[in-house]
């Protein structure tokens, strides 16, 4: 796990730290069981505050991602892939949201925005 936070990024860097922790669980590369590194560990290893960590830990166990198990660590939980599935479907509809919020800003009407993602779609599928 491979975590890097921008000085240059709008989002505090708890968020940065949970968005990049959360996308490595639902993406896979993090799986059920795996230890995440200690509050204190990762707060030295990024240089940031253990509160900072903390936190970030804490939305995450909030989200039933990691489990938290006193005295042993941070543990991916054991999240059925229908649970998975469901935490990314709901990312996706947040990110549509915000795809259909822009669009409207441009005057695009549904249909040119259903055309356009078609569009990039079908691009997308070609190797």
């Amino acid at each position: 796990m491979n975590i890097i936070i921008s000085n240059a990024s709008s989002d505090p860097i708890y968020i940065q730290i949970l968005n990049q922790i959360r996308q490595s669980i639902l993406s896979g590369e993090l799986r059920a069981g795996d230890s995440l590194p200690s509050i204190r560990q990762l707060a030295k290893d990024l240089q940031v505050s253990v509160i900072t960590t903390k936190r970030a830990y804490e939305e995450l166990e909030k989200e039933k991602l990691i489990d938290s198990v006193v005295g042993k660590g941070c543990f991916v939980s054991g999240a059925t892939k229908d649970f998975i599935r469901e935490q990314r479907m709901k990312r996706l509809e947040g990110i549509m949201i915000e795809i259909i919020r822009e669009s409207k800003e441009l005057n695009m009407s549904q249909q040119d925005l259903i055309d356009h993602l078609t569009l990039l779609f079908e691009e997308e599928e070609t190797p």
